[in-house]
């Protein structure tokens, strides 16, 4: 919940809007202000003060007790143009709600964290929980010192700078051993491990979600005994508890208060599988005293074992609780790090059609694959340290394999194209390539017809369909039969990629299998580089075109027999009966 305070009837105001944009996310506090800042701080999770940050600062000073669980606080000035990030830019999401703050109000969102300022994700927004001298492992990544980076193995992380990077010893010394001058001339060292490990100065560790503990226990087996022999598990092995992705039993385990409570107290999710998939997972202590009870020779083992690629670290483990049998049992198991692998779209080629989302998943990224130039046109949008690996026209194919092979090796990969990226783009052959290894993220873009019809007027009014006249994958047998069945059936047809240089007869042969079933006035728009600097949009008809005037970068926009030309743009009716109705019966269909 966000906490809204205010002072004055301008800030009142700007309060109500925030409160009218998000609706349910927002509490708007009323009565006398430092007792509002007090209440609104002990009970939301981050507060928007419209006031002074002077008054805001002297009110806070004496509630600020931890970065890590104070609110986030924002600061908005009494006229409105400014959103601060003031208290918790990343511990108290301050820095993205001054964000949000000022694209609600047409503001502009301040914010002063240094890793914010110089586009460095700090340590603590990597996505992970981080131990050690952070601090200083910051200060060194921000002043653009030399960092070790040691990773036990690989974790889908954004861009890391360039001078963090693995020393050039092979055998690194463990952590709080002396790292420094010892080993490398790196003044700090950032691991990433889910072992314990005695960190020294000017050392920080990430921990990944990659452990997982499954957990067996009879009915009625005390919290306490599942919390505590979950514990004394990972510690006797060495691994870190903050590395606990979640815990997992069978199906029929998943009310069980003791199994439920310790994973609330561990803070993490509890998976539980059906019977029947846990016995078929191989393990090395099978027993037939849970196969009598659930119906699988193991509970804790095959539940720690049940995803795809993970490794027992510690196999099946009982509590040993004074004066009797135990009632829980546990294993620990490894995940295998998942790669995430991004398919943006670009649209069209203005910045502004960018989607947010597509910009934040180009941000975390840490390497990039793309044609070099669309590579060029977001460069400025990548994170340092990205790794761009871009190549040339036709490499389309080679380009999904690379993506689809990064994301295997764990990293966090995005894959780009223009428009929509499962629009004629990249989307097909990467996950034509991709197994179940890896996590895909699809993210649509606007595509060249959307723009093209936009630019057009509303072409797209009524039933469409997008074909493209390139046989370089397609033969051209199917593309025709395709233009015939979308001419017999009157749909408006955008043509994609409708000539080229070496391939020019494409086009006069599906205008000509349209003017079969539609008029020589049928509208036609003819668009170039929509979006973009060059663009050019023109309006003819279907026997007016001349198709050597298109090339690769044009789309065509053929309209149906109701498209009609209206003061200069080009209209295909949606068909509301109202528009022919003297009455003017409005219809449901209006709102689809």
């Amino acid at each position: 919940m966000i906490g809204l305070i205010s002072a004055t009837a301008a800030g009142a105001a700007a309060s109500a809007r925030l409160a009218a944009v998000w609706p349910g996310r927002v509490r708007v506090y009323e009565g006398p202000v430092g007792s509002c800042v007090q209440r609104a701080f002990a009970e939301c999770e981050q507060l928007v003060c419209f006031l002074a940050t002077g008054a805001t600062v002297r009110l806070l000073a004496p509630l600020l007790t931890d970065k890590t669980t104070d609110p986030g606080v924002v600061c908005v000035d009494e006229a409105g143009r400014f959103a601060v990030s003031l208290v918790g830019g990343h511990g108290g999401g301050a820095n993205a709600l001054a964000h949000e703050v000022a694209e609600a109000l047409g503001a502009q969102p301040v914010v002063t964290t240094a890793t914010d300022a110089v586009g460095i994700p700090g340590l603590d927004m990597l996505g992970l929980p981080v131990e050690g001298d952070v601090a200083a492992v910051g200060r060194a990544v921000l002043d653009g010192e030399q960092v070790a980076w040691e990773p036990d193995f690989a974790w889908p992380l954004p861009a890391l700078p360039a001078q963090v990077r693995a020393p050039e010893q092979s055998d690194p010394t463990p952590a709080g051993q002396g790292s420094g001058a010892s080993r490398n001339t790196a003044p700090a060292r950032l691991l990433l491990s889910d072992r314990t490990v005695g960190l020294a100065p000017h050392e920080a560790v990430l921990r990944p979600p990659s452990l997982v503990v499954g957990v067996g226990a009879s009915k009625g087996a005390p919290v306490d005994e599942v919390y505590g022999l979950v514990t004394d598990a990972l510690a006797d092995a060495g691994l870190s508890v903050r590395s606990l992705a979640h815990l997992a039993t069978v199906d029929a385990k998943a009310g069980e208060p003791g199994i439920v409570d310790a994973a609330a107290r561990l803070g993490v999710p509890l998976v539980t599988y059906d019977a029947d998939r846990l016995a078929c997972v191989p393990v090395p202590n099978p027993s037939d005293a849970p196969l009598a009870a659930v119906g699988t020779p193991s509970v804790a083992e095959a539940a720690a074992l049940a995803e795809t690629g993970t490794r027992l670290l510690v196999p099946k483990r009982k509590s040993a609780p004074e004066g009797r049998a135990a009632m829980a049992t546990v294993a620990v198991a490894r995940r295998a790090p998942r790669g995430r692998l991004a398919v943006v779209g670009l649209g069209p080629g203005a910045r502004d059609l960018v989607t947010p989302r597509a910009k934040d998943e180009l941000r975390r990224a840490a390497v990039l694959v793309g044609l070099d130039q669309y590579v060029d046109q977001i460069r400025d949008l990548l994170r340092p340290g990205t790794l761009v690996l871009e190549s040339g026209l036709g490499a389309e194919e080679e380009r999904a394999r690379t993506a689809v092979a990064e994301a295997a090796k764990g990293q966090t990969v995005a894959l780009i194209g223009s428009g929509d990226a499962g629009v004629y783009a990249m989307a097909s052959p990467a996950l034509a390539e991709a197994g179940d290894d890896i996590d895909i993220v699809g993210v649509p873009g606007v595509t060249a017809a959307l723009a093209a019809g936009a630019l057009l007027g509303a072409p797209l009014g009524h039933d469409h369909v997008s074909i493209s006249l390139s046989d370089l994958h397609t033969p051209w047998e199917v593309i025709e039969r395709r233009v015939r069945a979308a001419a017999e059936a009157d749909l408006v047809v955008t043509f994609y990629n409708p000539r080229s240089r070496g391939r020019d007869w494409q086009l006069p042969k599906a205008l000509g299998l349209l003017a079969e079933h539609r008029t020589p006035r049928t509208p036609v728009g003819v668009v170039r580089n929509a979006s973009r600097a060059d663009e050019s949009v023109r309006l003819t008809t279907l026997g007016g075109l001349d198709p050597a005037t298109v090339d690769m970068m044009t789309v065509v926009t053929v309209g149906n027999t109701a498209t009609r030309e209206i003061a200069g743009r080009m209209v295909t009716p949606r068909g509301y009966r109202w528009q022919q109705d003297p009455a003017g019966t409005e219809t449901a269909d209006e709102h689809l």
